[in-house]
């Protein structure tokens, strides 16, 4: 470095800083620490008052190769012994250890990406962790903000990941944040980097043990914050299976729930209930649902839900307002877990009445409060139903019932161009369906009007006849087409119309807006796609398309449309393979064929004729599929049912 480049950069103890950079580097070449230990103070000083010195890459560079690394060490260890020295030599080791974490918090942030991986400073990362319960709070921080630095990239994860004891981490955990910031990015990193995922997932789990055990008499926020962001982004073979700390994470939110929480509580544990409930779909509902044995006036489960209502309730109305706001992607994430909660809920509500049938188990929740909630529900449905027409118009139409080719006119301006009719999330946009947020509000509306006899909100959602279908249209060309990160509308879309069809007003709409069409192109999708390759999820959508246009073809008087009589021509053409197939996929054929059969039973005589080549067809796929359907009574009753009456019909 030339004295020219640091002429205007202000003095340090009396010497312009290229001769202060020199001697430093003087100093860290010397043999005996203290003269060392003096040069990492001159360092610090100057490279605090040196601006210019600190956006010099290579003289940063030059400066960390110059600082002996098994020096650094010595500080460090020095500083974390516990001593019982007196309080001088006590204070000594204190400055060596801040000093040494001051610098690499320093060096961390200066040098070029490509350094910071390199093991000089990766190699620092255990003692970092190690010295984390002897440092002053102002260290800690510093130590804690170097460690996210260091493992917010793969190496660094890594060198993390590997080290056997981080109970020091989890020791300030619940003091310090940044400990859960820093456990965040080192396992998701370490994961993206190709960690051993059995080892991973052990340390993982025995870390949130300790972790939960170290927030035991606080509120616990923090901590359901962090899980509430881990487990949704965890592949499934690091997920950690059957954890032993559910429990006390489930009491956690109870206690929380019931302290009256702020807002940054009611988003913890809003998220960490939803990831839980995804992450474990066996033991999370009774832990978070069940009353436990504990019976008060408002238990936990209820309380919960009451909140999660409340706060749909409240910001719903106000959330298109947000769309472009900064904070919209906090509160959509928010929103959507509470929506995903509530669709837990009353499937496992459901679930509970069963078995109450049954006898296997007891109420979940009091028949009193069970009837505040089914208002609170219904309510928010409501209000649910009222926001996505409003999302949606706002997004494509424009307006209810506004015929599509008034959507397509555009508007260029200086800020770009946009519908004329209509405005969106500039990143989350609903005509895509990428937004989170409408998923799992649909996904909870469709099953509230599928189990609720409500005829009112069944009447009010057949106004969402067209976005339902939309988005059930998109999802089906975004899954042909094999397009990554989008979401899939279509079975919460088939669960939504079960409930609307049952009113005439929904079976109207959704004729009205194609919907006969778009599911019967789907089934005959699935039907083609099972003759090359076996698909169960692909089946068992095919299974409830099926129940649905079998709802409506047998309502439909005098008889079935002439359009629908298309399907019975598709299906009549479909190769079914030869070979045995899966259960559900066998299933989906049959049901197939029972659709098929319904619209030639229902449609008049003259329609019969008409389509007597396709009967035949449809028959002998039927014959085709019995010598390989065995072992399922109702399949194949359900299959001689479909022979005997097309049989009938030729």
């Amino acid at each position: 470095m030339s004295a020219n480049e640091n002429e205007n950069a202000p003095p340090v103890e009396g010497q312009d800083s290229s001769a202060s950079v020199q001697k430093i580097q003087t100093l860290l070449s010397a043999r005996d620490d203290t003269s060392r230990f003096v040069g990492l103070a001159l360092l610090k000083s100057v490279l605090d008052n040196t601006p210019e010195l600190r956006s010099n890459e290579d003289a940063i560079a030059a400066l960390w190769e110059s600082i002996p690394p098994k020096f650094l060490d010595r500080l460090m260890r020095t500083g974390s012994k516990q001593q019982k020295a007196p309080d001088a030599p006590r204070k000594d080791a204190n400055d060596m250890l801040d000093i040494a974490v001051s610098i690499l918090h320093t060096f961390a942030a200066l040098l070029p990406e490509n350094a910071r991986q390199n093991p000089r400073l990766l190699q620092r990362i255990p003692l970092l962790v190690a010295s984390l319960l002897h440092c002053s709070n102002d260290t800690t921080r510093l130590a804690l903000e170097t460690l996210v630095s260091l493992v917010s990239h793969p190496d660094g994860a890594q060198a993390f990941t590997a080290i056997d004891d981080i109970s020091p981490l989890t020791e300030v955990a619940s003091s310090q944040p940044l400990v859960l910031d820093t456990l965040l990015y080192a396992w998701l990193n370490a994961t993206a980097a190709g960690a051993d995922k059995t080892k991973l997932r052990s340390k993982m789990d025995a870390t949130i043990g300790s972790l939960v055990s170290s927030f035991k008499g606080t509120d616990a926020v923090t901590l359901l914050a962090f899980l509430g962001s881990l487990l949704p982004r965890l592949e499934p073979e690091v997920l950690p299976s059957n954890p032993k700390w559910l429990p006390s994470l489930a009491q956690f939110i109870s206690d929380l729930v019931a302290r009256r929480p702020t807002a940054a509580g009611r988003a913890a544990f809003t998220n960490v209930c939803a990831a839980l409930l995804e992450a474990y779909p066996s033991p999370a509902p009774q832990l978070l649902f069940a009353e436990q044995g504990n019976k008060t006036d408002n238990p936990s489960s209820y309380l919960l839900i009451n909140l999660l209502l409340v706060d749909l309730r409240a910001t719903l109305p106000t959330l298109l307002e947000q769309l472009n706001n900064p904070s919209y992607a906090e509160t959509s994430r928010r929103l959507a877990s509470a929506f995903n909660v509530v669709s837990h809920f009353i499937g496992y509500l459901v679930r509970s009445m069963d078995d109450n049938a049954a006898g296997n188990l007891p109420w979940v929740i009091s028949p009193d409060l069970l009837l505040k909630l089914r208002k609170a529900i219904s309510e928010t449905m409501s209000l649910t139903t009222e926001y996505l027409r409003d999302r949606w118009d706002a997004s494509v139409a424009g307006a209810m019932g506004l015929h599509p080719d008034a959507r397509v006119g555009a508007a260029n301006t200086a800020a770009g161009s946009h519908f004329t009719l209509a405005w969106d999330s500039k990143s989350d946009s609903a005509a895509s369906a990428d937004d989170p947020l409408i998923l799992a509000a649909v996904r909870a509306l469709a099953i509230w009007l599928r189990e609720d006899d409500n005829d009112f909100l069944r009447k009010e959602a057949a106004g969402l006849a067209d976005m339902l279908i939309d988005l059930y249209r998109s999802s089906s060309s975004s899954s042909s087409s094999s397009s990554q990160g989008r979401l899939d509308f279509r079975r919460p879309v088939l669960v939504a119309f079960e409930g609307i069809i049952v009113e005439k007003k929904g079976r109207a709409a959704f004729l009205d807006n194609g919907g006969w069409q778009a599911l019967a192109d789907d089934l005959v999708a699935v039907l083609e796609a099972s003759s090359a390759a076996s698909d169960e999820n692909e089946a068992a959508r095919g299974i409830e398309v099926v129940r649905v246009l079998l709802q409506i073809a047998e309502s439909e008087r005098p008889g079935p449309r002439e359009a629908w009589m298309d399907l019975v021509t598709r299906v009549a053409a479909w190769y079914a393979p030869e070979a045995k197939q899966p259960a559900v996929v066998e299933e989906c054929q049959v049901a197939a064929l029972q659709l098929v059969t319904a619209l030639l039973a229902n449609t008049h005589p003259g329609m019969q004729k008409r389509y007597v080549h396709s009967t035949s067809a449809v028959l002998g796929i039927a014959n085709q599929l019995k010598g390989k359907i065995s072992g399922d009574p109702a399949l194949e009753e359900a299959l001689e049912d479909v022979l005997g009456t097309l049989a009938a019909l030729r």
